[in-house]
């Protein structure tokens, strides 16, 4: 199945598990990307590989297609690992855009955008489409100087690669959030009358509105949402927020039907971000981490969503109802769908 690149869910580190991708999907994602995955831990670590086949053996949603994603510099492992996994995806996208540290040290991700680096990255992409029966991709970021861009993705695509998704920020290991995405980037790249793969947009996108603003501008065929589907799974189908705990016990009930799949971390951090999307400035969200942290099973969590967090909105309520009229605006506000604050994508 050839993927749908039109509304993508990035692929986030121990965020992207398949209930996640699931829920993601379930609300207008067409193409859902896992974390980015270790090629040396695929071919050496036997419970690394059986976690993520688990995690891969089940489809989203029949019409939805899902991309795993790999780092590395080395060709080799990166097919070896990539053959272990491709009977259980419709693509494998190779992650030229990581600026963590860890990328830095290992000299994978974006620590590859340097001149220097494109054989080995044309290398790494070329073997990659020659061998594997689906599709390959690159995610990537602006090469220094940034109009050196275009070449690289041209290279890109003369080398096998799909399609591209550009997430239009230079590498920074301190500040790599630091300011926007340059969607002129983005569009310069879909211009290009050399480059006629697919082109995704990644970055900038925070509420409902902006996917088509960022479409209209950039002329992008797609666009990858990171952060920000972690506060709002929904953003890809509807401008009205969900529910915060509604939401959560919907991402709950999928993990109980998949279980073992998602880790009962995983599954708090979730929790938190939706929750915290929203409600980060409520006064009983303190108390709602701390309870969270302290849950040992999917039980715990669920209590804690149908019994505390309705009971604390309630006190909250009550409160601003004896507050002012100030007062009770702000928490009106609040409810309405104000988010505190807009978080980074």
């Amino acid at each position: 199945m050839s993927p749908d690149l039109s509304f993508i869910a990035a692929p986030m580190v121990n965020q992207s598990d398949f209930p996640f991708r699931r829920i993601a999907a379930r609300y207008g994602a067409t193409t859902v990307y896992t974390q980015m995955l270790s090629p040396e831990r695929l071919i050496h670590d036997q419970e690394y590989l059986e976690s993520h086949r688990r995690d891969l053996q089940y489809r989203v949603e029949e019409s939805v297609s899902t991309v795993v994603q790999l780092c590395g510099n080395n060709a080799e492992e990166i097919v070896e690992a990539g053959r272990k996994i491709q009977d259980l995806c419709d693509a494998i996208d190779l992650n030229l855009g990581c600026p963590q540290e860890v990328a830095r040290d290992e000299h994978f991700g974006a620590y590859l955008l340097g001149q220097k680096d494109w054989p080995i990255v044309e290398n790494i992409v070329s073997c990659m489409a020659q061998s594997f029966m689906v599709p390959v991709s690159t995610k990537i970021r602006l090469c220094q100087p940034s109009t050196k861009t275009v070449e690289f993705a041209e290279r890109l695509q003369a080398s096998g690669s799909s399609w591209i998704t550009l997430h239009a920020r230079t590498v920074s290991s301190r500040r790599r959030r630091q300011g926007a995405a340059d969607l002129s980037e983005v569009k310069k790249l879909k211009e290009s009358e050399r480059l006629t793969i697919p082109v995704v947009s990644n970055g900038n996108v925070r509420v409902f509105d902006d996917l088509a603003k960022n479409l209209d501008y950039t002329g992008a065929d797609g666009l990858m949402v990171g952060e920000t589907l972690l506060g709002n799974p929904c953003l890809f189908s509807n401008d009205a927020l969900p529910d915060p705990v509604d939401i959560s016990l919907e991402y709950l009930d999928i993990c109980r039907l998949y279980p073992g799949v998602a880790t009962l971390k995983t599954i708090q951090t979730h929790i938190r971000h939706f929750i915290d999307f929203q409600c980060t400035r409520r006064p009983w969200f303190k108390k709602l981490r701390v309870a969270l942290n302290a849950c040992t099973d999917l039980d715990d969590i669920e209590h804690l969503l149908r019994v505390k967090v309705p009971r604390w909105r309630d006190m909250t309520m009550k409160s601003a109802k004896e507050g002012s009229e100030d007062e009770r605006d702000g928490i009106d506000m609040e409810d309405s769908g104000v988010l505190w604050p807009l978080p980074p994508n």
